[in-house]
């Protein structure tokens, strides 16, 4: 069952459409089929992949369509695990033709329901507006991704969108997740961290942790009909964009962060709750320094074996150990010997005794 995300912001010029091309383009170079849909009237992502405008989905979803065509019919097979659905000017004209229409927000989601059992994920590159055509998309979706360059502006309108999202949950009773993504990010700006640290502060877990970077081979890319995989695979944009696609494929392929955090945080408590607290001490005052070391830290000398001393002129040191048998040796100024004060002990293949200790 087919992921569906829109890619959506009604801000223009914040990598909406870069993000829609190449995020789809690295998810399917991650074997994930994929299917990027133009619902942009603008066609730039079309036209950036270098694809015909016609026939698109307005043939699909319009009823005043010379050509009315099945959305399969209108399907370009573009690479292996990668279809993109095109589109042109006149999905422009869909807003009023759909103006007066029942069940208007739902024509989408009707035509690419089917599609979800074909596709693991389903890429919407919305228009610049929270018209119809958003609406529609954004019904469609189990997840927006919103994308916001590290600019004051770009936040402007952002709570409006978010606000649109949650109405249409509330309406439809779906649950829909979105994310902010951070594009355009210029690292040699201090202006760009102080905006990640407000956006970050704002919005919290609604952030990936991917950022993508300022890069002109993205621009390059569009310009040469092609996504940025198939332009420069090794450059800052091309990794970016694959790092997003892995970070989507493991959002939605296991479980909640917060469900995975408590899950681990169990199963912590569980193994924490086996280990013993054992105390070692020798009586050496006369000693500078001492370590404990034995199977539990590999025999190693450094700082978090050093052993500590008392006023009494007794060196000791707190471990927590599992239930076992453990050989252990104390380190007295450079010179290895056994515990002393205990009787049980063991020949080790130096010609030598180890001490022994069992946990119960």
């Amino acid at each position: 069952m087919a992921s569906v995300i829109s890619i959506a912001n009604q801000k223009g010029g914040c990598g909406k459409t870069t993000t829609a091309v190449n995020l789809s383009a690295c998810l399917a170079k991650n074997h994930r089929k994929t299917l990027l849909i133009d619902f942009d009237p603008q066609a730039h992502a079309t036209l950036g992949l270098n694809l015909p405008t016609e026939p698109s989905i307005y043939d699909v979803l319009s009823a005043f369509s010379n050509k009315k065509l099945r959305i399969e019919e209108v399907c370009i097979n573009l690479e292996p695990y990668f279809d993109v659905i095109p589109s042109n000017i006149l999905l422009s004209t869909l807003e009023q033709e759909l103006a007066n229409e029942i069940g208007r927000e739902s024509r989408l989601h009707d035509i690419i329901t089917p599609l979800r059992e074909k596709y693991d994920y389903i890429i919407i590159d919305c228009p610049p507006n929270l018209g119809i055509l958003t609406i529609n998309a954004i019904r469609s979706s189990d997840f927006v991704i919103i994308p916001v360059e590290a600019s004051r502006f770009s936040l402007e309108g952002l709570d409006r969108l978010i606000g649109i999202i949650e109405l249409l949950c509330e309406r439809l009773g779906c649950h829909l997740s979105w994310k902010v993504l951070l594009t355009i990010f210029d690292s040699r700006l201090n202006h760009s961290f102080q905006m990640l640290k407000k956006i970050k502060e704002r919005f919290r877990e609604n952030v990936f942790e991917t950022i993508i970077h300022t890069n002109v081979k993205l621009k390059e890319a569009q310009n040469n009909g092609c996504h940025i995989l198939k332009y420069d695979r090794y450059c800052r944009g091309a990794k970016d964009y694959f790092s997003l696609s892995l970070e989507i494929i493991n959002q939605t392929t296991y479980p909640k962060m917060e469900e995975l955090k408590l899950q681990m945080e169990q199963i912590i408590e569980e193994k924490l709750n086996n280990f013993q607290e054992i105390t070692f001490s020798l009586f050496m005052p006369e000693a500078k320094e001492v370590y404990l070391v034995g199977d539990f830290n590999d025999w190693r000398i450094e700082e978090n074996s050093r052993m500590e001393l008392n006023k009494e002129g007794t060196w000791s040191k707190r471990i927590r150990l599992l239930p076992g048998c453990y050989r252990y040796r104390f380190v007295v100024d450079g010179k290895w010997m056994e515990d002393p004060y205990n009787i049980k002990k063991i020949n080790n293949p130096f010609g030598e005794m180890d001490s022994l200790i069992e946990v119960t």
